[in-house]
């Protein structure tokens, strides 16, 4: 930098030359008293050592001489005054720079004046004398002036014995700043260390001369491109002028600017800065927090990012954060399908055997066929062996037959990791554009945390677990946006996500679309504060499931969510002998403070579903209070139901059922347990039949009268009044649904019934 060229200051006095009324003998403000006319200074035209010089004769005790222009400074500028002179005869005196320093208005500034001072010491000897001024304290810097000056008058002192005869050649001011480049700037380049950046030389020991060297001020990787064959840290902040070649499994870490910013420009690109800056995260000690410093990334394959890393285990908790990863155009999204015979048989329910074709068929892919249940995927394969290891159970595949394996294609893969916990991913943008699927999990792992996501048109999934990596799982404030939203809801393939492992957390998610919102397979969840909505733009559409419970005793939590056009289901698809045989059955299952919605849909269309897969199932302990139920543009029939396609419930058995305290609009049957009905009697009998069925859920039965109290008097006959207490027989009439009031005489009247569709425990 040198401002007297890029800024065009003027900084050089004119010579002595050209006149000495330029030239003051005090402080070289306007007014003040020049060198013009004095006896004590001439003009030497032809000096053997100047040329053209000043001749002064020293009388008094500090002898000035300052330039009456303005000589302009500023922040950030530094200037170097040099005089050259020598003693012609006289007194030997000392000579230094020294200078006014004064604000716009003219207004002296205290500050240093004055130079290092040299003594002459013989006749004849050039002394040249020389100071830096400048605003910053900086090494080196003679006069620290700070930012007030804006301009200074310049010159030098003669101090010591009188009498002494002075030469002065012409001023010298000019601009050095660049001498305090290094300081200023604050960096160190890796050329200067011996780094040859041609592309091919290994320039390791270079790098780590200048890092060593930079001790806090930033390394620069100048123009060029930098073989390192070796992993590298730079312990000190690095800026990338030029890029770098390394082995795909040798690492950089960058310890003070850990962002892909800094890895882009370092490896020329987003893609191959984001895979060296994620293959970092798993190493890094110094930093758990990569971020993309909001920028976007487009993968052309799936990332394996075991395989990136070239680990298979991590339980440090890391993190990926701040920007968007995308799917470009690429052949590489498209599913894998591989369709095979196999055995399946129910006392080994974890695995096919005698697979066809196994070695082709690909860890991760989806299992379908006859009696598979929804997100059943390979875990693993023994080739030799010609078996298929199963995340989950096959609900009804005994025996041999042919099923299908498709691989779905991530953005982001982590199923190589046979263990990752306490992975995050937060404010990242899964660009998925209907090409490929959001992100697989490892196979095992707990408390995979993602928040504050986007997931933009997945083809397939948004978020797999084909193990129990999602043991734990945490999924936050993410937006799942499908790219089936024009398909008619009973059409629909794509799920936003799915876990097998229990305690999954899914909350405040919004999730439009999809067939369904979350397959469940543990126990243990939490679904809290979640807009999730599958309709269509069909009249009497049909609708699907928007969370599906697939283990009996789901023992969750379904709170305070808009649940819009689909449904919550619970199965037990995941079964190998789906036949009740021990346990609780269907239940552990709190609704509460949710509000369900639905639009154009057909009168059949219902909230809550109960599908057995094999009989002698019934409810155990189900809480469904305080909710909303709302059909609009048509009404619904009932807001529950038993899907009794493949078996129905047992409701002999039918334990802790409360369905309580909602909220019914638009549907045309409501119902309840405990119920309470008023049954009107007109005509004298001894049996009432109180008959509550339609208000009972799932189509329970009357199992318990709970209390009967008479509402006004009971007559006889005769009409007169009789006082008297019924006993109830539960369990009567059609389906057992009915309950009779036996009076001791026929009375006619009213009564007010309390019944209940469950037992006490």
């Amino acid at each position: 930098m040198n401002k007297a060229i890029t800024d065009g200051l003027v900084l050089m006095p004119p010579p002595f030359s050209a006149g000495l009324a330029q030239w003051s003998r005090e402080d070289g403000t306007p007014g003040s008293a020049s060198y013009q006319g004095a006896a004590d200074a001439a003009l030497v035209p032809s000096d053997q050592d100047f040329g053209s010089c000043l001749e002064i004769q020293k009388t008094e005790t500090t002898q000035r001489l300052r330039y009456k222009g303005q000589t302009p400074i500023e922040p950030g500028l530094y200037l170097r005054v040099t005089a050259r002179v020598k003693v012609v005869a006289g007194n030997m005196p000392a000579v230094r720079i020294a200078a006014y320093a004064a604000r716009a208005n003219g207004t002296q500034v205290t500050v240093p004046s004055t130079g290092p001072s040299v003594t002459l010491t013989s006749y004849g000897a050039v002394v040249t004398v020389q100071a830096i001024i400048g605003s910053g304290n900086r090494q080196g810097v003679d006069m620290v002036w700070g930012t007030e000056p804006v301009y200074g008058h310049f010159g030098l002192d003669l101090t010591g014995a009188n009498g002494g005869v002075v030469r002065i050649d012409d001023f010298i001011i000019e601009d050095i700043t660049e001498v305090f480049h290094r300081k200023m700037l604050d960096v160190v380049d890796v050329r200067d260390y011996g780094a040859v950046g041609n592309g091919s030389t290994n320039d390791y020991n270079a790098f780590l001369a200048a890092d060593a060297a930079a001790n806090g001020k930033t390394v620069l990787v100048s123009t060029g491109t930098y073989r390192l064959n070796s992993n590298f840290t730079f312990n000190n902040a690095v800026r990338f002028e030029g890029t770098l070649s390394m082995p795909a499994n040798v690492r950089l870490t960058c310890t003070r600017n850990y962002d892909l910013n800094t890895y882009a420009a370092a490896f020329g690109g987003e893609v191959e800065g984001f895979k060296r800056g994620l293959q970092t995260l798993f190493y890094f000690t110094d930093h758990v927090v990569f971020d993309l410093s909001g920028r976007k990334v487009d993968l052309t394959e799936p990332l394996d990012v075991a395989a990136l890393a070239g680990i298979t285990s991590l339980t440090s908790r890391r993190v990926l954060t701040n920007g968007q990863i995308g799917a470009a155009t690429s052949t590489a999204w498209d599913s894998s399908t591989v369709t095979s015979a196999a055995t399946y048989t129910v006392s080994n329910p974890s695995q096919l055997t005698a697979v066809a074709n196994v070695a082709n068929i690909p860890v991760g892919a989806r299992v379908s066929g006859t009696g598979v249940g929804r997100e059943v995927y390979v875990t693993s394969k023994n080739v030799g062996a010609g078996t298929v290891t199963l995340n989950k159970p096959l609900w009804g595949g005994a025996g041999t037959r042919t099923y299908t394996f498709t691989r779905y294609k991530y953005l982001l893969d982590f199923s190589g990791f046979d263990n990752l916990a306490r992975f995050e991913i937060t404010d990242i943008d899964f660009n998925c554009a209907g090409r490929a699927s959001g992100i697989m999990l490892a196979l095992n792992g707990l408390t995979f945390r993602v928040a504050d996501c986007v997931f933009t048109g997945p083809k397939d999934r948004g978020i797999t677990s084909v193990g129990l990596g999602c043991a734990g799982m945490i999924v936050d404030q993410c937006q799942f946006l499908s790219n089936e939203q024009a398909i008619a809801a009973q059409n629909r393939t794509t799920i936003a996500l799915n876990a097998n492992g229990n305690d999954a957390k899914l909350r405040d998610n919004r999730v439009v679309r999809f067939a369904h919102f979350a397959v469940l397979a543990g126990g243990g969840n939490m679904v809290i504060g979640n807009h999730f909505f599958q309709g269509d733009d069909e009249t009497n559409g049909l609708r699907a499931a928007g969370i599906v419970f697939t283990n009996t005793n789901a023992r969750s939590i379904v709170s305070d969510n808009y649940i819009d056009n689909c449904w919550v289901e619970l199965s037990n698809e995941h079964d190998p002998e789906p036949g009740f045989s021990g346990g609780f059955s269907f239940g552990g299952l709190s609704l509460t403070s949710n509000h369900f919605m639905c639009i154009n849909v057909a009168p059949s269309f219902r909230w809550l579903v109960v599908r057995p897969r094999g009989p002698g199932h019934f409810l155990n302990g189900i809480s469904v209070t305080g909710n909303v139920f709302r059909a609009v543009n048509g009404a619904v029939d009932r807001v529950e139901k038993v899907d009794t396609t493949q078996a129905g419930l047992d409701h002999d058995k039918a334990r802790n059922v409360v369905f309580s305290d909602n909220t019914f609009h638009g549907v045309s049957q409501s119902c309840m347990n405990p119920v309470t009905v008023t049954h009107t009697q007109n005509t004298n009998a001894a049996t009432w039949t109180v008959d509550a069925s339609d208000l009972l859920p799932f189509g329970g039965k009357a199992l318990t009268a709970v209390s009967v109290l008479p509402e006004g008097a009971l007559r006889d006959n005769g009409n007169a009044v009789v006082f008297a207490a019924p006993y109830a027989i539960p369990k009567t009439g059609s389906g057992d649904k009915m309950v009779e009031l036996k009076w001791p005489q026929a009375v006619k009247g009213a009564a007010v019934v309390t019944l209940r569709s469950d037992l006490p425990q």
